[in-house]
């Protein structure tokens, strides 16, 4: 005896989607942190890549306050850096600030808004408390 094959039902097919919209919502989630994780990491590394470019024309002799006001050229020629205007982004794609430490009149800075708000959306998420220092990750 031939078994009949039972066609899916329109309650069945809506199921099975709405378990496939779920999970897709949920790897979008997760991606999106991963987004942002490798955004921080690339970030994080061109902050240290510039401080040490600029940092060596200084110690070339070159005097801090002009290597900050023509970074892209110093970035340029120094040939580690292949596209100095794109480099001068953090991962968000903002500018990065570059500037001299206070205390030190030789000592250069970059900073990332983006990467400041990131981490301390990562803490607070984390239940850490206390403020990240102006300068937290930009300093040695």
């Amino acid at each position: 005896m031939k078994r009949k094959k039972r066609p899916l039902t329109l309650l069945e097919i809506m199921i099975v989607i709405m378990l496939i919209g779920l999970i897709g919502s949920v790897i979008g989630v997760n991606m999106k942190g991963s987004l942002d994780e490798g955004r921080a990491f690339k970030t994080e590394r061109a902050i240290e890549q510039i401080k040490d470019v600029l940092m060596l024309e200084v110690a070339r002799g070159t005097p801090a306050h002009e290597v900050i006001e023509k970074k892209e050229a110093y970035l340029a020629n120094s040939g580690l850096v292949k596209n100095p205007k794109k480099f001068l982004n953090d991962g968000w794609d903002e500018p990065f600030q570059v500037y001299l430490s206070e205390t030190s009149p030789d000592k250069i800075l970059v900073k990332s808004e983006r990467l400041k708000a990131y981490k301390a959306k990562k803490n607070a998420k984390l239940g850490k408390t206390g403020d990240l220092d102006e300068d937290d990750d930009f300093e040695d």
